[in-house]
């Protein structure tokens, strides 16, 4: 009975030993600089800190388009993995649906090119 556990018991201790140690860690060792400077006291978000000159800048609509277009397709390549590991199993009809699916990502890839919206303005 133990012995099914096991595995499992193992992967839990790891799991808490972790944070555990991260934590006891962040204690022990020192932390420098310890005073506060008017620069660690900024606000920063992002990689820009919040009294930088440029944060007025407007990021235009293509830079959004695009990022959204990027997870968009980055999702759905994911999902040819598990298509892609049991590819075997499946035969041809696996196969069939593996360039049915690389087929639809390429119309719609075709598409958003025609339309612009990979067009950096």
């Amino acid at each position: 009975m133990l012995e099914n556990w096991l595995p499992f018991l193992i992967y839990a201790l790891f799991a808490a030993a972790i944070p555990a140690s991260m934590i006891a860690m962040s204690y022990l060792l020192p932390r420098r600089p310890v005073g506060r400077t008017r620069q660690r006291m900024l606000p920063f978000e992002s990689g820009v800190s919040e009294g930088a000159p440029d944060r007025e800048r407007r990021f235009t609509v293509s830079f959004y388009l695009t990022a959204i277009l990027f997870i968009l397709f980055d999702i759905e390549i994911v999902f040819l993995y598990p298509l892609a590991v049991r590819l075997d199993a499946l035969g041809w009809f696996g196969l069939v649906e593996l360039l049915v699916f690389i087929l639809i990502l390429g119309v719609a890839y075709v598409y958003i090119w025609r339309k612009g919206a990979l067009n950096w303005n």
